[in-house]
């Protein structure tokens, strides 16, 4: 494997695989490898907690999950529901026997992002979420929160997925960056608020739930919107969003101080990301928080932060079924 630094594509993904540095407890999926990144799968047992945690330097996952903070064990073979606003941990069929030049890094995939599902993947000897140093061994687990909708799941069902790099011995140059806005129209649908107490988002449902049973349309007045405390959002960028088949991206917020509201991302964007036919915006997926907050079109909300591939994946985002590529304002894959 190249020592180049950069984020893995696809092809050093699957060598990763065949050479015992990404396992797994089952054959992996036929599209588990995406351009830049490989998806994880939920394992058949599910963890409700009475509060989320660490492990720290000095302790594994399972060392921690005892009682009291484990309340009860879920069997997810059959699929289980994880109600709103509750804690679960799940172990991962995916475990990592890194090289001590690759580290890693979990985001949510968009669909989790857009139903407003609170992700974070943790392992052992850990004192951060979604982040998994250099060369390191051992099982990976993901946190689950829903906070609007409650869901149903099943082993196997991909929730998270995992981007892996390679370091350079020198001190990683400058990435660039690319700043994007809110885009409120003045006539029009503008956006999307999530029903509370709606029924079960069953996650392998595609197309399979009417979007009017979850979500209120918006309208803005003069490309203004008041986001209310605790409501999630969803809204598009303004911005088109054009990912170069050499280049992967990530979304962060522009600054932690810039409204009341928080920005929940999915995070990734895969290579060849908005280079179809059609432009592809960004979706954004936002909580207001403690006061009432005025939006207003053209915004600036968040950035794009670039990153070099180690080499161009072998497959683009869009080459074959992608959801996403040339989205609007969308909702997630399960609605129809």
């Amino acid at each position: 494997m190249s020592k180049n630094p950069g984020i893995l594509p696809d092809t050093t993904i699957k060598n990763l695989v065949s050479d015992g540095a990404i396992s797994s407890q089952s054959q992996l999926d036929v599209d588990q490898i995406q351009p830049a990144s490989i998806d994880l799968r939920l394992g058949s047992t599910a963890y409700r907690l009475r509060a989320s945690f660490l492990p720290g330097p000095d302790r594994s996952v399972s060392e921690t999950l005892q009682a009291p903070l484990v309340m009860h064990e879920i069997d997810l073979s059959q699929g289980a529901v994880l109600e709103t606003g509750c804690i679960y941990l799940v172990p991962l069929l995916e475990g990592l026997h890194l090289p001590t030049n690759i580290d890693a890094r979990a985001n949510p995939k968009s669909t989790t992002g857009r139903i407003d599902v609170f992700t974070r993947v943790i392992c052992d000897h850990s004192g951060s979420f979604d982040l998994i140093k250099r060369g390191y061994h051992g099982p990976l687990y993901i946190e689950i929160c829903p906070r609007t909708f409650s869901i149903l799941v099943r082993e196997g069902d991909r929730l998270a997925q995992l981007r892996l790099r390679c370091l350079a011995d020198a001190e990683t140059p400058t990435r660039d960056t690319q700043t994007v806005s809110i885009s409120l129209p003045r006539t029009g649908l503008a956006g999307y608020r999530a029903k509370r107490h709606s029924g079960v988002l069953d996650l392998s449902q595609i197309a399979g739930h009417d979007h009017l049973d979850f979500w209120e349309p918006l309208t803005t007045k003069n490309g203004h919107l008041i986001l209310d405390p605790d409501e999630f959002y969803i809204l598009a960028s303004k911005e088109d969003i054009r990912i170069p088949p050499d280049m992967a991206a990530e979304m962060a917020p522009i600054a932690t101080d810039i409204g009341e509201f928080r920005v929940h991302y999915a995070g990734f964007f895969d290579p060849g990301f908005g280079t179809g036919d059609a432009p592809s915006k960004a979706v954004l997926e936002i909580r207001g928080r403690d006061v009432p907050f005025l939006l207003g079109d053209g915004q600036s909300i968040a950035r794009l932060v670039f990153e070099p591939m180690q080499s161009k994946p072998a497959t683009l985002y869009g080459s074959n079924t992608s959801h996403y590529q040339g989205q609007g304002l969308k909702l997630s894959k399960l609605f129809r």
